[in-house]
């Protein structure tokens, strides 16, 4: 019988959600919708040191704002729960004690100012201090002590950690989906610590027993933790279980320039987030949700960060990835993270978005100033800039002409236009307008006049541009024009009739 697919993104939350962590979420969240399972959230917040305030809800919302909600989660949960490890404390002893029975692990009462004198000494000689098999006998543990000794070391209050016990001269064999076999010898690993003094397990036990016990199919985790992998296995290997997950490490996201991973420096450093919505630490840190990108395009250049279609196709849905995502297309190389190229996604997605969405963004750049417009003369107005916006807060500068008369005008422009019969040319147009009944044929009526006084075509649009716009480029005039109105297309024409007769260039 199939098994069926649970996956689980694990967090801590020690911090703001990074998008290398929003990248490992939603590729779990890809594969479980693909195969109709489950996606789990999962907060390991065993590491109450490193707990920062606030973070387990930036997780939330980092998820929810890009669409990846939870099936199972500490605010949804399941039958598996709980989804806190702080809270799953009595299966971890329970565990560790099962473990410590079957011999796959043991006490060991060292002082940190013992160990630092052993590493110390080590050093010394050149080499790297271990605790494993080939010194475990000779150090204060519950293997070269008798059971009386231990019971008596624990009954009196003194301080322990649990430590896996290692095979001995051992190939450990394990599968990354991705990266095929990996193999190490277990002379080379140390016996690392399962549980410790503060009666807290660390993160390499935790996570594979709530692996186990919430019945995981996959592991889908950053490339990181793959020198984990034989520890993992060798954990499961120790209980008995036979369920291991499957496993796949995912490539690392690298730097725009130079080498090494993305970190937030490099954000403050280029000037793009690294979030996806904002973090309130020392600072406050804008998100891509406060920097005017949708949470689709988030969605869409995260998925190729690593990942290839195995098309051209490159603008995806949530839906379109979901049926298009597959292990085979995952890279093993780190994946170049490219500012300009997600502007651009987020351009190409605003494009497909609805106009609604955009004459939403204009009227909370305007405030009551959107009240001189009908909805549909808004959304005829988000039809026409978004052409030109890459993200939802040019709205203001792509539409200011709708809502503020230009007043000024670039010097540059102004002083060709100066050298023209300007004067003419705008009383003509204004005569036209005047006459008009409808704006929405004014288009022919000017070209009429243009053919009529022998003008070039770019030197009346220009001035009327200019007039309306407040610069030479912009959506159709025409359409503009439209939109703005008889009246305001006649007092616009006047300002800047008047503004070339009084400047001195």
């Amino acid at each position: 019988m199939t098994k069926s697919v649970r996956v689980r993104f694990a967090p801590s939350p020690t911090g703001p959600l990074h998008i290398g962590g929003l990248r490992t979420a939603l590729f779990n969240y890809l594969f479980a919708k693909q195969k109709g399972g489950k996606f789990v959230l999962r907060i390991e917040d065993t590491d109450k040191n490193r707990y920062v305030q606030g973070s387990e809800q930036h997780i939330i919302d980092s998820l929810s704002w890009c669409g990846l909600e939870p099936d199972e989660s500490p605010f949804n949960p399941g039958e598996f729960g709980p989804y806190r490890q702080s809270e799953r404390k009595d299966l971890y002893k329970k565990a560790i004690s099962v473990l410590i029975e079957k011999g796959g692990a043991y006490y060991a009462f060292d002082t940190k100012e013992e160990l630092e004198l052993l590493r110390t000494d080590e050093e010394k000689k050149g080499r790297v201090f271990s605790y494993n098999s080939k010194n475990r006998h000779k150090l204060t543990n519950s293997i070269s002590l008798t059971k009386k000794e231990v019971d008596k070391k624990i009954a009196g209050g003194e301080e322990f950690v649990v430590r896996f016990k290692t095979p001995e001269n051992k190939t450990i064999v394990c599968e990354d989906i991705l990266r095929g076999v990996v193999s190490v010898d277990s002379e080379t690993l140390d016996d690392k610590i399962l549980y410790k003094s503060d009666g807290m397990p660390t993160y390499h036990f935790a996570n594979v027993v709530d692996d186990h016990h919430m019945k995981i199919s996959h592991v889908i985790r950053g490339e990181e933790w793959l020198p984990s992998l034989p520890l993992h296995s060798m954990i499961y290997d120790s209980f008995g279980w036979l369920d291991k997950p499957a496993f796949v490490h995912l490539p690392l996201i690298l730097k725009p320039v130079g080498k090494g991973k993305l970190s937030k420096r490099d954000g403050d450093k280029f000037g793009f987030p690294i979030y996806a919505t904002s973090w309130t630490g020392i600072v406050k840190t804008k998100g891509y949700k406060e920097f005017g990108f949708l949470p689709q395009a988030v969605v869409n250049f995260l998925s190729l960060l690593g990942w290839n279609p195995g098309t051209e196709k490159e603008i995806f849905s949530l839906s379109e990835l979901i049926q298009a995502f597959s292990f085979s297309g995952l890279n093993k190389s780190g994946a170049r993270f490219d500012p300009e190229k997600n502007r651009w996604f987020n351009h190409s997605h605003i494009q497909n978005t609805k106009n609604s969405l955009v004459s939403d963004s204009i009227k909370k750049a305007f405030g009551s100033e959107h009240s001189k417009y009908k909805e549909e003369e808004l959304d005829k107005i988000a039809e026409l800039i978004k052409p030109r916006l890459e993200d939802l807060n040019d709205v203001f500068n792509t539409s200011r002409f709708f809502f503020i008369k230009p007043k000024e005008y670039p010097e540059k422009q102004v002083k060709r236009l100066k050298k023209t019969g300007f004067n003419e040319v705008i009383e003509s147009l204004v005569s036209i307008i005047e006459k008009s009944g409808d704006l929405n044929n004014l288009k022919p009526l000017v070209e009429d006049l243009v053919k009529e006084k022998e003008w070039g075509f770019g030197k009346v649009l220009g001035l009327f541009r200019l007039s309306i716009v407040g610069e030479l480029s912009g959506p159709d005039l025409f359409e503009v024009i439209s939109i703005i109105g008889k009246q305001e297309v006649l007092e616009r024409l006047h300002t800047l009739k008047d503004h070339l007769n009084k400047v001195n260039l």
